[in-house]
């Protein structure tokens, strides 16, 4: 019986994750390289069906369906891939250097044309030579043969416990690593060689934001400028409705070029930051100690790389201030418009309160016309109905009968016209207070 509950979904995922991708033990003197795929989502399955194929040539069982991560020996060669969120990396190791440095490397080993036919495209690839501490002499020459003409790069690193050497620059479209293992353990030049061939293949993916940093910049000069002229315009009194109308699509077509900006390069600089800080983290694993006359890779790196990580940062800030600058020029100006709507509505209801107590004045004209209309039509039937009572025997004269009636008419009428008037404010009343 169990001591604890049921293990969740996941535990045993995610214990043996840290476990998964292993450096390789590696023995001196041995040689590997390195190359980093970009792999599009479509090809991922045709990856893995590449791997597999070569697996199946040297009878090794093949990577299962939906891996991150495979190793095998391919008769004296090991063979590691390891797949990554934006790119695939494959490294070769085989033991031996060869008569001269990086004459025969280990990628070259595989069966012809493997490596040439990965789906993708190439980003990064790397060679590397893992030997035993030589005399100075013979040190010196292997660097000349190594990085011919070019300026080295290196350090003492793990204490003291090797040395490595590079120039960081293409030599056949490779870009060579040599370590020199003065009391390496096996796991220990296995981690190093792990560290520099990423370090070189984060460099790479972190610059790839470079050149869309320099496409953007002129864009955001012209921005800049566009959006100043803009601004300075805004804080002009003179300008009219009409012109608040053209600032404010001026400004709605910069925001729209500064949000396709940052939508189209946002991902790319945001994965540069991460890929510089993975740089910057495994040079410091490489715990360097200057030699003498030679550069460390973190000051190469420091004059070098973090400059051109340091431009695409700046591009990416600029945008998210331009884009800040742009929402406070549309805020301003927005405030403005409703400044000046406002005006119009207050201008409007003056205007229409003018007009309501001209109907008003009107209406009650019109209230005393009907009222004396009334009354003549009244006083007119009172006359007639007093002619008739005459004609029937009776004594009445007509005229006194219409003279004494007119005031009571006159009196009935108003009565009944400000009663009408009274219902009429109490009915709008009750329909204000539904409201």
């Amino acid at each position: 019986m169990s001591l604890f509950p049921p293990d969740h979904a996941l535990r045993l995922t995610l214990a043996e994750e840290i476990h998964a991708r292993p450096a390789e033990a590696i023995k001196a003197p041995a040689r590997a390289s390195y190359v980093a795929v970009l792999v599009d989502a479509a090809d991922r399955v045709r990856e893995l069906a590449h791997l597999a194929e070569l697996c199946e040539t040297h009878g090794v069982e093949p990577p299962a369906s939906g891996a991150t991560h495979f190793r095998a020996s391919l008769g004296t060669l090991r063979l590691k891939w390891e797949r990554h969120g934006e790119f695939s990396g494959y490294t070769v190791i085989a033991p031996g250097i060869g008569e001269r440095p990086f004459s025969e490397v280990a990628a070259s080993l595989l069966p012809a044309g493997w490596l040439a036919t990965l789906p993708g495209v190439t980003v990064a690839a790397a060679h590397a030579k893992l030997l035993a501490a030589p005399d100075e002499d013979r040190l010196a020459w292997l660097l000349g043969e190594a990085f011919p003409g070019e300026t080295v790069v290196g350090a003492q690193i793990a204490d003291g416990a090797a040395r490595v050497f590079s120039d960081f620059r293409l030599h056949d479209g490779c870009t060579r690593f040599v370590l020199i293992d003065r009391h390496l353990t096996e796991r220990q030049a296995g981690r190093t060689l792990q560290r520099l061939f990423e370090i070189e293949v984060y460099r790479i993916m972190a610059l790839l934001a470079l050149p869309i940093a320099r496409r953007q910049s002129p864009r955001i000069v012209q921005i800049e400028t566009a959006l100043a002229a803009l601004t300075d315009r805004i804080a002009s009194a003179a300008d009219s409705q009409a012109d608040d109308e053209e600032l404010l699509h001026g400004l709605t077509r910069l925001a729209a070029e500064v949000e396709s900006g940052l939508s189209a390069s946002q991902f790319r600089f945001g994965a540069c930051r991460a890929y510089f800080e993975l740089v910057m983290r495994r040079i410091g694993e490489l715990r360097e100690q200057r030699l003498p006359g030679v550069q460390t890779i973190d000051e190469f790196m420091a004059r070098r790389f973090t400059p051109a990580v340091d431009t695409c940062n700046t591009v990416s800030q600029r945008l998210h201030d331009l884009s800040e600058r742009v929402s406070q020029a549309s805020s301003l100006l927005s405030t403005r418009v409703d400044i000046a709507r406002e005006r119009q509505n207050q201008k409007l209801l003056a205007s229409m309160d003018r007009r309501a107590k001209l109907q008003l004045r009107l209406q009650q004209t019109v209230e005393g016309l009907s009222v004396a209309a009334i009354c003549y039509y009244a006083a007119g039937l009172v006359g007639y109905g007093a002619k008739a009572l005459k004609a029937a025997g009776l004594r009445v004269d007509p005229d006194l009968a219409v003279g004494a009636a007119i005031p009571l008419v006159a009196l009935g009428v108003y009565a009944a016209v400000r009663k009408a008037r009274r219902h009429v404010k109490q009915a709008e009343g009750q329909n204000s207070d539904f409201h």
